[in-house]
C-alpha cells in the first residue's frame, strides 16, 4: 500500500519574547492508505500539536521550522488558504478529545451534520436531511430519523462522539484523525467507540490516525504504533513487534502500565513511570527521557539518540540501542 500521509522530519516552536521555543523535533509519520495507525504517549508530549501541524491549524504564535506534510502527493504546506480548506474537513476528517467543544449547543445536531454536508457536497435540503440520518445511522445512533431535531445536551458523552463522527465523515474523507476519541468516555463506551472505528475503516476504506495516551487502545486497534516523548518519536513498530520486543525504555514504562488480570495494577496498585515530562520547549539535555530512565548511563545527559533499527521495522531513539549495533531489547 502507498503512503496517504507521510510528516517528513517536521518541526514546529513557538515564538514567545524573541526567542525560538522548539515544540515538535524532527517528525516523521506515516500512514498508509486504508490503514490503522496509532500515536501513543503521555500528556504534553506533542501528540496533539502534530494533529494541528497536520491541519495549519496552529496557535499564532506557533510556526513550522522545517519538514514536509505530505497528503497525497501534495505538500499541506506549501497549499493555499483555499486549496488547503477543501483538504480540511473533506479528504481529512477530525474527531476531537471532547465533543462538546465540536458541537454548538443552540444547534440542533442534524442541523450541525447537515452543515458539515453543505460544507463540501452540493445537496439540496431533502437530500442533505437522508444523507444525515444516513450517517447517523451508519455511526450506530439509534433511531436516528427521531434524533435529528436533538441538541447535544439531549444526548450521551458517547453519542455525541458519533455525532462528531458523523460531521467528520460527511464529505467522505480518505483519512481520519482521532485525537484522544474516547478519553473523556467510560470504559464500556471507550470500547464501542473503538470497535466502530475500526467497522468504519473496513466499511469506507478509511485510513485512520488514532491519537492516544492509552498504549493498550493503540494495541487493540492499531497495525503500526509511534511513541511520542518530548517532542519527538521516540520508537515506531508494528504493533504485533512492540509487544514482543521494545526498543525504547519509555515504551517499556508505558507497556508495564498496562494493568494485567493478576497484576499489581489490577490488585489497586498503579505502577508508574517515575517523574514528570518535560513541559515542551523544556527539553533537558542529551536524551530527553534520561531523567525518568532506570536504563540510563552517564553520556544519555550528554548525547542526543538518533533513531536505530531494530526488529523488522522497527526503529527507537536510544543511546543504549547505539551502542550496542542496534536491535531492541524484551518486552516484559
Amino acid at each position: 500500500m502507498r503512503d496517504l500521509l507521510s510528516i517528513e522530519e517536521l518541526s514546529v516552536a513557538f515564538e514567545l519574547g524573541g526567542r525560538s521555543i522548539p515544540v515538535l523535533r524532527e517528525v516523521s509519520l506515516q500512514v498508509q492508505s486504508g490503514g490503522f495507525v496509532g500515536l501513543v504517549g503521555e500528556s504534553g508530549s506533542g501528540k496533539s500539536l502534530l494533529a494541528l501541524s497536520v491541519l495549519r491549524l496552529l496557535p499564532p504564535t506557533a510556526k513550522v521550522v522545517s519538514g514536509r506534510v505530505i497528503f497525497e502527493g501534495q505538500d499541506l504546506l506549501e497549499l493555499s488558504t483555499t486549496d488547503l480548506r477543501a483538504i480540511r474537513g473533506g479528504r481529512i476528517g477530525m474527531v476531537f478529545q471532547e465533543p462538546m467543544t465540536a458541537l454548538n449547543p443552540v444547534y440542533t445536531i442534524g442541523f450541525q451534520v447537515a452543515e458539515a454536508l453543505r460544507a463540501h457536497r452540493k445537496l439540496n435540503r431533502d437530500q442533505a436531511r437522508a444523507e444525515v440520518e444516513r450517517l447517523l445511522e451508519m455511526v450506530a445512533i439509534s433511531s436516528a430519523g427521531s434524533r435529528y431535531e436533538d441538541y447535544p445536551h439531549q444526548l450521551s458523552g458517547g453519542q455525541r462522539q458519533r455525532v462528531v463522527l458523523a460531521m467528520a465523515l460527511a464529505a467522505e474523507p480518505a483519512l481520519l484523525i482521532a485525537d484522544e476519541p474516547t478519553s473523556a468516555l467510560d470504559v464500556s463506551i471507550q470500547a464501542e467507540i473503538l470497535q466502530l472505528l475500526e467497522e468504519l475503516r473496513a466499511r469506507l476504506g478509511l485510513a485512520i490516525l488514532f491519537i492516544t495516551h492509552d498504549l493498550a487502545a493503540a494495541a487493540g486497534t492499531c497495525e503500526q504504533v509511534y511513541v511520542m516523548y518530548a517532542g519527538q518519536i521516540v520508537e515506531s513498530a508494528r504493533t504485533v513487534d512492540l509487544f514482543q520486543a521494545t526498543g525504547h525504555p519509555y515504551t517499556r514504562g508505558l507497556l508495564a502500565s498496562i494493568p494485567r488480570l493478576g497484576s499489581p495494577q489490577g490488585r489497586g496498585e498503579m505502577i508508574s513511570i517515575p517523574g514528570q515530562a518535560p513541559a515542551l520547549g523544556e527539553f533537558p539535555r542529551g536524551c530527553s527521557f534520561h531523567p525518568r530512565c532506570s536504563e540510563a548511563v552517564a553520556r544519555c545527559s550528554e548525547e542526543e539518540p538518533s533513531m536505530v533499527p531494530g526488529q523488522g521495522r522497527s526503529q527507537a531513539r536510544c543511546l543504549l540501542l547505539e551502542a550496542s549495533g542496534g536491535g531492541v531489547g524484551e518486552s516484559e
